[in-house]
């Protein structure tokens, strides 16, 4: 079978930390990409290969071009909740194969049970799916390791002490690119119809040792200091929205005194050890000392 008879993938959020991931994994394996964006100066990001479809989840007939003879969908869902029914409806009417992009709400950990409106939403859309009968694919990444940045990275670019809150729990941060390698696969390898995977890094690590591990991969000396939980609060203002300090504080706390759920479905689907939170500092050293991050 040649390129131009392979079905084209739809890659919503597709120049997201992952989605852009996996539009370069699956031209690598020669499948043809359409990108679904919201903006026409975001597709300066992508590819030149990249087939570019103007469209937004919040208007679901704005799909239909972009989904017209597409093979499958890679769904990572940006948009209010209410147009999620018409989005799948119009998924189903056009494609045979749907991976999203969701949480691992359905972990029994307690890290994962917490009150979280973004898994609500997930479950939400994963019902929708199911009802649909077409072949779909759940993933589900734990802690992304590109997080990392984001919260420790203006700290120790001024080589100021590292304050955070629950330096004891611990995760098990995935590496963006495996998340990206597996939902590639899924999207253009049979055998995947009905999947439900977990996706974790290879080791449980409290956030104290996280940055630990990050002074070691850039050869400096950094500092951790707990902060209180109303502490974190009161700094955050402004930068993340209530809830969702909340519901990370909740999540920390609840995960303090056991070790981080982990799985091996990266290495399972892919035949490949997932990649170290150390790696995944390494390759992106300077998110953690100049500019902004990115994976």
């Amino acid at each position: 079978m040649t390129e131009t008879d392979i079905p084209p993938v739809l890659v919503t959020g597709a120049t997201g930390r992952i989605g852009r991931l996996v539009v370069g994994r699956l031209l690598d394996a020669g499948v043809p990409v359409r990108a679904l964006t919201r903006r026409s100066e975001a597709t300066a990001a992508l590819p030149p290969q990249v087939e570019v479809f103007s469209g937004d989840l919040s208007v679901p007939e704005s799909l239909d071009p972009a989904l017209r003879d597409a093979g499958a969908v890679f769904l990572v869902w940006t948009a209010p909740p209410r147009t999620a029914a018409a989005v799948v409806e119009r998924l189903a009417a056009h494609v045979r194969r749907v991976v999203l992009l969701s949480s691992p709400h359905r972990t029994p950990h307690p890290f994962f049970q917490q009150p979280n409106p973004v898994a609500a939403l997930h479950a939400g859309i994963e019902r929708l799916i199911a009802a649909t009968g077409l072949e779909s694919t759940i993933i589900r990444p734990g802690m992304l390791a590109s997080n990392s940045p984001a919260w420790w990275a203006p700290a120790i670019r001024t080589g100021e002490v590292v304050r955070w809150p629950y330096g004891a729990a611990e995760s098990a941060p995935v590496d963006d690119r495996d998340v990206a390698a597996v939902a590639a696969r899924t999207l253009r390898q049979a055998g995947h119809a009905g999947g439900d995977y977990v996706l974790t890094g290879p080791e449980s690590l409290s956030q104290a040792a996280q940055v630990a591990v990050i002074a070691d991969a850039l050869g400096i000396r950094i500092a951790f200091e707990e902060m209180t939980p109303d502490e974190f609060r009161h700094v955050s203002r402004g930068t993340a929205p209530g809830p969702v300090v909340d519901m990370l504080l909740t999540a920390w706390s609840a995960a303090v005194g056991q070790p981080a759920y982990l799985t091996t479905s990266v290495a399972d689907i892919l035949g490949t050890a997932p990649r170290t939170f150390r790696q995944w500092v390494a390759d992106h050293a300077t998110a953690f000392t100049e500019g902004s991050a990115g994976s």
